[in-house]
């Protein structure tokens, strides 16, 4: 056996581990609400509630952040469910306000379907999001790294999710509400 014999052996392996991810199944869910929760117990009772998958948490984290820009204290309260055994660190929280009291309440809604700057990100009703994963969505054990497209960005934002020991889905981060194109109301540009 040759010196090099173990190396290739490694890099054929690495090689196969690597294609395995790759080839990972790009999967794509939309959901579709009638109304917005209002409450904390609104939102549990909505089928998506169970987070039985990381898309159902994924997709009701934008309606929790919609909450949050009507009311901080129903949104904070959607969030921690959504959070499961973890709730919402005092840094989330300050920034979470921070976003909204900045009158960026508009960001949330920007994820639903038919919202755009022109438009004042006025989604169309029923209110419908899309939730996309990517080949690299699971890499690390145990967590769903999920993107969903805002009418006001180019690129896709993400959403990290964290699986439970009994298979429940929650939200780990989220990296939403974060800036978007200027409605067209607010732009003095435009």
């Amino acid at each position: 056996m040759g010196i090099f014999d173990n190396i290739k052996s490694s890099a054929s392996n690495l090689g196969k581990s690597a294609e395995t991810i790759i080839n990972k199944e790009v999967k794509k869910e939309t959901f579709t609400f009638r109304a917005l929760p209002e409450s904390v117990e609104e939102m549990k009772a909505l089928p998506e509630a169970v987070l039985d998958n990381p898309f159902k948490t994924a997709a009701l984290t934008v309606c929790a952040l919609c909450a949050l820009a009507a009311s901080q204290e129903i949104g904070i309260e959607m969030l921690n469910f959504l959070k499961g055994p973890q709730p919402l660190s005092n840094m989330e929280i300050s920034f979470l306000k921070d976003r909204v009291r900045d009158c960026k309440h508009y960001v949330p809604f920007s994820y639903f379907a038919g919202a755009t700057p022109e438009n004042d990100y006025t989604p169309a009703e029923p209110f419908t999001v899309t939730v996309e994963s990517n080949p690299y969505s699971y890499v690390n054990n145990g967590y769903a790294k999920l993107f969903i497209k805002s009418g006001g960005a180019d690129t896709p934002r993400e959403v990290v999710l964290r699986r439970k020991g009994d298979g429940q889905w929650f939200l780990w981060e989220q990296m939403l509400m974060v800036g978007i194109r200027t409605p067209k109301s607010q732009n003095h540009w435009a």
